[in-house]
């Protein structure tokens, strides 16, 4: 299977490429802004893997970089929630004008399939009940969230337009090996990486903010499971199916890890979600439970990551 990969070299796209890359079937192009960003994935040496150094942005010569593709893994995002509302217009240009000229290059190139790494925490706002569904209306409160919706929107308009072919995963919060812990994404492995070193969080708002969040290996799992099967469905949740509040993923780092945290709490945001977990039903109906790791276990993979792979 030949198999591309746009924004490659983050949490997700690493991960992503160790696992395809396992099927020596595969050929895997990876595509991201700098060759220095690749550094994690090209200490595996894998022979099946080819690296393309290129600029994300509608004027890239996606022709070339789809001759001979299969599938397409759309992983690109110039943005974070936390941030997203500052420049709006800005950041709607480079992803969702971005996104439509990879769609129609796509449709040009035949490509089979198009998996679209959506946002489960984000797209569906603040005003449904929890679990959320896939059916739940979705009313972003933030630009990020609002941008993947239009992705989301762009991709069923070229299905029904050219046949175009796609599966969408919105995600919940991922964490693990590889995704960058002194970031602004990521409360677990953040977190994780502060307690490890002795360094003070900062909460925002008083911890009662609720999330879903999912071992990197499991996510990597289910979005390989919904890509390489069809089914009349192309929109999926891919999450733990239950909330865990900030206060108790703290005290659950701390009980893991038999560590004290200092904890900063600073005034709440409005572009946070008060409580956001997903339903796994329909993903869990037609390819079998998730078996997911525990937030226990998860935590315990995670640090052990970290103390093998930082300097702490």
């Amino acid at each position: 299977m030949n198999i591309l990969i746009l924004g490659a070299t983050g949490f997700i796209g690493t991960n992503l490429t160790i696992q395809l890359a396992k099927d020596k079937n595969n050929k895997i192009t990876l595509v991201d802004r700098n060759r220095l960003y690749f550094k994690n994935i090209e200490h595996f040496n894998f022979e099946n893997v080819k690296i393309v150094e290129d600029k994300f942005s509608e004027n890239m010569n996606f022709d070339e970089i789809l001759k001979n593709q299969e599938i397409v893994y759309h992983l690109v995002s110039t943005v974070v929630p936390s941030t997203s509302n500052q420049h709006i217009s800005q950041d709607i240009q480079s992803n969702v004008l971005f996104s439509s000229k990879l769609f129609e290059a796509c449709v040009k190139n035949d490509i089979k399939k198009v998996i679209f790494i959506s946002s489960g925490g984000t797209v569906y706002g603040k005003e449904a009940n929890c679990p959320l569904c896939e059916d739940t209306h979705t009313n972003p409160i933030s630009s990020y969230g609002l941008q993947k919706v239009m992705i989301e929107q762009l991709l069923y308009l070229y299905n029904y337009m050219y046949g175009l072919d796609y599966r969408i995963i919105r995600l919940a919060n991922p964490y693990g090996p590889y995704q960058r812990p002194n970031g602004v994404l990521g409360a677990v492995t953040t977190f994780i990486y502060k307690a490890l070193k002795g360094e003070e969080i900062i909460v925002y708002g008083d911890g009662s903010i609720v999330r879903d969040f999912i071992y990197i290996d499991d996510a990597i799992k289910a979005i390989l499971t919904i890509a390489n099967n069809d089914n009349k469905y192309r929109i999926f949740n891919v999450g733990s199916g239950c909330g865990t509040s900030i206060k108790q993923l703290i005290k659950e780092i701390e009980k893991t890890l038999s560590l004290e945290i200092n904890v900063i709490y600073k005034e709440g945001r409005d572009v946070d979600v008060p409580i956001n977990y997903l339903d796994i039903s329909r993903y869990e109906k037609y390819y079998g439970k998730l078996n997911l790791v525990n937030l226990h276990n998860g935590i315990l993979k995670t640090a052990d990551f970290m103390t093998k792979f930082y300097e702490l």
